[in-house]
């Protein structure tokens, strides 16, 4: 497995042995890796260069750390495209998992101006606020608010936004969601998201505010979201430009 007279380094040989097994499933999901200690006896090599292979694999989401107890096989991540537009619940269908919600705050507030101008409203119009845990498989993926015109979208109930706010709007009420515009940036998790989401205070995330409009360009929603660093990545299709 690692063969020192090769030109490739040896952390690298061993980070790319390790995340073999695990992506052919010889090390699944919450499986405890040797220590680099354990490592660097079994093959000859510095405990620095294992502590180095597995910080690689590590930074690169195939395993975690927790003090005190060791390395683990992290959960693999699942990938987003970042082509057309669905809804948490149709995404999670589409992958076979089983979406829910956990519904932490809903009321109907006067938009402040951070709200309203997304939404082209008027400053203090009606606007619904709904914050949710969103789950697949019962496994918390994000912490979703919804920020929703209520003169535009009439008769939400919390019954309608643990199931599907799109499906709702486009069967009930034929409102057609059909484009958006999306930002995603990095951080770190707070302590209340970190609770909700069930990693560690200061764990990364993802944050991404999602605008979606109607068919004829009204604004139907702006969405802030955290997402989980650790099980989820977004992937988009580019092509160049001749």
């Amino acid at each position: 497995m690692i063969n020192k007279n090769l030109p490739i380094p040896i952390y690298y040989q061993l980070a790319e042995s390790i995340q073999k097994q695990i992506d052919n499933g010889e090390l699944k999901p919450g499986a405890s890796l040797p220590s680099e200690r354990e490592y660097a006896e079994k093959y000859n090599i510095s405990r620095m260069t294992a502590r180095q292979a597995l910080n690689q694999l590590v930074n690169n989401g195939y395993l975690y750390r927790v003090q005190g107890k060791g390395t683990f096989v992290a959960e693999k991540k699942m990938e987003k495209p970042l082509i057309g537009i669905t809804s948490f619940t149709e995404d999670m269908m589409a992958r076979g998992l089983k979406p829910s919600s956990e519904l932490l705050h809903f009321e109907i507030i006067p938009a402040p101006t951070q709200i309203a101008k997304p939404l082209q409203i008027n400053e203090y119009a009606p606007v619904y606020e709904i914050t949710r845990i969103r789950l697949a498989d019962a496994v918390p993926m994000a912490i979703e608010t919804n920020y929703i015109s209520a003169n535009l979208v009439k008769g939400l109930t919390e019954k309608i936004v643990n199931h599907s706010i799109y499906a709702y709007m486009e069967e009930q009420l034929e409102l057609t969601i059909e484009q958006a515009t999306q930002t995603i940036e990095s951080s770190i998790a707070e302590p209340v998201e970190a609770e909700h989401l069930q990693i560690h205070s200061g764990a990364p995330v993802m944050r991404i505010e999602r605008i979606a409009f109607l068919q004829d360009g009204t604004p139907a929603e702006y969405v802030k979201s955290t997402y989980r660093a650790d099980r989820y990545k977004f992937m988009v299709h580019m092509q160049r430009n001749q």
